[in-house]
């Protein structure tokens, strides 16, 4: 009985110690869920850097503050024309200031945003979602189908809300003449309009491609000692480069997901076979940053 519990007692440790080793080594080599996980960390890092870099004009955001103030005065029961006049003055100064600077932008900042939106499904999820949406549509239940297909989004959006320098300050200086022939519900539509013709500007980066990105970055630092764990962050990149395709994120680069498809092919062979993937991985690489720069797509609203 002592010699069996003893045996026993040794498996365990033997178990132990490979268990304790199997743990070190997926520790130094993360898998290629924790690298696609720290892609889209390291993408909402880069995109709220670039949101910091992002001046909020303070004049033109007080600016629209006293606006609003103008059309909550203007929408009393009671309208102080005197006091709207006043504080529409102060808004219009403001703007001044900022039309003062000879490189102030058509476009001035007031305020931005990061928005991280992640597609937990696969390319054949997404195909699914489409064709069910499809079949919604055809039969006129369109609501059902929005809602499938608000969910089609796999990115990092960097979201800047910008007043038109252009056109606002006119529409301010409109209502303040108004006001000043007494025509109050006029001025009252122009400040209304006026402050519903922000322009958001979304940036929008794939998840996907940034996920190649690194997954392949991965798999060229494991490829010398671990060929199992580097094949499965390639086939991960594949995955992750076929879905961003599935849900229609697009580059005007020269390079076509399906040739990035065909290179992470070749440099499979490589690993599998007796040569040496390094120049292949480097080529690889940089057609895919390439390829992710010219994807981020900006979109204005």
């Amino acid at each position: 009985m002592k010699k069996v519990l003893l045996s026993s007692v040794v498996a365990l440790a033997l178990l132990g110690g490979n268990v304790m080793a199997e743990e070190a080594k997926a520790a130094k080599a993360p898998s290629s869920q924790s690298v696609s996980a720290s892609a889209v960390t390291h993408g909402k890092a880069a995109a709220n850097a670039k949101r910091d870099d992002i001046k909020i004009v303070q004049e033109a955001v007080d600016a629209v503050r006293l606006t609003q103030e103008v059309l909550m005065t203007l929408s009393a029961k009671e309208v102080d024309k005197d006091k709207a006049i006043k504080t529409l003055e102060k808004a219009i100064g403001k703007l001044e200031v900022v039309m003062s600077n000879p490189k102030a932008p058509a476009l001035i900042p007031l305020s931005s945003s990061v928005v991280v939106s992640e597609f937990p499904g696969t390319a054949y999820d997404v195909e699914n979602a489409v064709i069910t949406s499809i079949a919604l549509l055809q039969n006129k239940r369109v609501q059902d189908a929005r809602m499938i297909v608000q969910g089609l989004k796999d990115e990092i959006d960097l979201i800047t809300i910008n007043l038109p320098l252009a056109s606002y300050p006119a529409a301010l200086k409109l209502a303040a003449k108004y006001l000043h022939e007494d025509k109050v519900e006029e001025a009252r539509r122009v400040i209304a309009t006026a402050l519903n013709t922000f322009v958001e500007v979304d940036v929008i980066t794939p998840i996907g491609i940034i996920q190649a990105q690194e997954l392949i970055v991965a798999a060229q630092m494991a490829a010398p000692k671990d060929k199992k764990l580097a094949l499965a962050h390639l086939a991960a990149a594949k995955a992750a480069l076929k879905k961003a395709e599935a849900l229609g994120y697009t580059s005007i680069s020269d390079t076509t997901y399906q040739m990035l498809t065909d290179a992470i092919t070749e440099i499979e062979k490589e690993i599998r076979g007796k040569n040496k993937p390094e120049k292949l991985f480097e080529a690889l690489i940089e057609k895919l940053r390439e390829f992710k720069e010219k994807a981020v797509k900006s979109v204005s609203k």
